[in-house]
């Protein structure tokens, strides 16, 4: 390994020790600082995959949690945001098994209820408030059980 993908990768290893991050995540940082060799990224990607700094399933379940929550978000906004970091939906899949639905849908309460105050007195609050649940990720029967 030449200097510049060993200062990098040690660089990474740093970054990777002190939070998770996900496969495209490091490979696109690998790329930008490589100058855009996209071969030497993928070395410094797969050491930093067989060395444990870089877990797509560790990173998801984590991931999962927080939004879960800290955010509030539902299992369809999460899936959705995974995917677009690139995550496999098994792998999603996985990260959601890990969530606890009883908590989930006591987040969800409250964030309905917390909504419903604010519509007080609005002739479409019923509508408004679903919406708002739907836009938060959580599926339309999850919704009607919190109406």
């Amino acid at each position: 390994m030449d200097e510049l993908k060993s200062k990098v990768l040690s660089r990474l290893q740093a970054q990777c020790s002190r939070r998770e991050f996900c496969s495209g995540d490091i490979l696109s940082k690998a790329i930008k600082a490589l100058d855009g060799d996209a071969d030497a990224a993928a070395e410094v990607l797969e050491s930093l995959v067989a060395d444990g700094y870089v877990d797509d399933l560790r990173y998801s379940s984590a991931f999962a949690r927080d939004k879960a929550q800290l955010d509030g978000w539902g299992p369809i906004k999460i899936r959705h945001a995974l995917a677009c970091k690139g995550i496999s939906r098994e792998i999603a899949d996985a990260a959601l098994q890990e969530i606890d639905e009883s908590v989930a849908d006591v987040r969800l309460q409250k964030l309905m209820a917390a909504k419903a105050k604010t519509l007080e007195g609005d002739p479409q609050a019923r509508l408004k408030l679903i919406k708002y649940a739907l836009s938060r990720g959580y599926e339309y029967s999850q919704v009607q059980k919190c109406l």
